[in-house]
């Protein structure tokens, strides 16, 4: 594994710092506004990477360098999908850093069969286990989108190629450059390709508030959510020995949040600053362990009970049905009117179940319309 550079290890002097002041576990660190943990000190640039041999090298088993990759695409697309918010917040790339923010800050990132300390209180805290299940999902989610903007031409000025970091086992279930990654995850690679020239074509972009949202906005969450669900695919097979790691019912959520990925992508989801924070806060803050069973965990808020049971639910009737649950929730989005009932419902069956008949009654509508479409 390739060694952090002197300017790698600023960030790390900087979280001693923070922790020495605040007496604090960098996981329980605050950002303001819904930010990702240590967000402010997430390096933005590539040239702040290792440069060795011509290359630069990036070391995604470092929770900083991992989320540099998201800061930088978010910085390169946003001429693209700012969409004229300040700050960059209606870049539909937030899901992406803001999912990963949570898999850290409720310590699904560290080494689960605990015989090391990486990700530990008494370790590096930032270190990203090669063991977790959602470090290994979340690599096709950050390294294949990444490597896709570069094939896409983002940083054709940057006068070095790119390399990922070998991580100390389970080599062969990651890919490590742009040739590399095409070879191995050729889909995943090509969809999230798409997605960033699709982006850079020039086009008007409405500055319209969300939701509803403006055709333009739907057709390019269509190629981000496309690009996710390949990134996802590819991931599960790869990742699927490190459930063994991992508590039943931990496993079992991230198998349930996979299927419903697919749910949540057919109704182009807003994956913007604000509506990532407003879904993500019913996700479980810690991770589960044997004996909890949704919607009774008496820890976990209603909401968080709610959306466990849901997630499960989902799943294990799209399994019974052989996948016909979810062929008929994507004909239902097949309109923009199903898509946005869609998105309602999602958000309803968690914060409001008393409309959910109501969503329900007009899916239905759709789908006695709606023509066969792609999804």
């Amino acid at each position: 594994m390739v060694p952090f550079s002197k300017v790698n290890a600023i960030p790390q002097l900087l979280i001693c710092l923070i922790l020495c002041f605040r007496n604090a576990d960098p996981r329980e660190l605050s950002e303001p506004e819904g930010y990702p943990p240590l967000w402010d000190i997430v390096s933005e640039r590539l040239e702040d990477f290792t440069i060795q041999n011509t290359k630069i090298i990036i070391n995604p088993w470092n929770y900083l360098e991992r989320m540099a990759m998201y800061k930088i695409l978010l910085n390169v697309t946003a001429q693209y999908l700012d969409m004229k918010e300040p700050d960059n917040k209606r870049n539909v790339l937030w899901g992406l850093p803001l999912q990963h923010g949570w898999q850290f800050h409720t310590g699904r990132l560290a080494d689960p069969s605990k015989l090391t300390t990486c990700g530990q209180s008494n370790g590096d805290q930032t270190c990203i286990s090669e063991k977790s299940w959602w470090a290994c999902m979340n690599y096709y989610l950050v390294v294949i989108p990444f490597l896709g903007g570069a094939d896409a031409g983002f940083f054709k000025d940057v006068p070095h190629e790119i390399e990922i970091s070998h991580p100390e086992e389970f080599d062969s279930d990651f890919c490590y450059n742009v040739t590399d990654c095409r070879s191995s995850c050729p889909k995943a690679m090509d969809k999230w390709k798409t997605f960033f020239e699709f982006i850079q074509a020039p086009k008007p972009l409405s500055d319209k508030s969300v939701p509803p949202l403006s055709k333009e906005e739907d057709v390019l969450l269509f190629h981000m959510w496309k690009a996710h669900v390949e990134s996802i695919d590819a991931a599960l097979p790869r990742c699927s020995k490190r459930l063994q790691y991992i508590p039943m019912p931990e496993g079992n959520f991230g198998r349930d949040w996979a299927t419903a990925v697919e749910f949540i992508a057919a109704t182009h989801f807003p994956t913007n600053f604000d509506s990532t924070n407003n879904f993500q806060i019913f996700l479980p803050h810690r991770i589960l362990v044997d004996g909890d069973e949704a919607p009774s965990i008496g820890d976990l808020t209603e909401e968080e009970n709610r959306v466990l049971f849901i997630l499960q639910w989902i799943n294990k009737m799209n399994k019974v049905t052989g996948g016909f649950v979810l062929r008929l929730w994507q004909k239902m989005m097949c309109s923009e009117e199903g898509r946005a009932e869609g998105r309602n419902l999602l958000q309803n069956m968690v914060t409001d179940p008393n409309l959910v008949s109501r969503n329900i009654l007009a899916l239905l509508k759709e789908l006695a319309k709606n023509p066969p479409c792609e999804m």
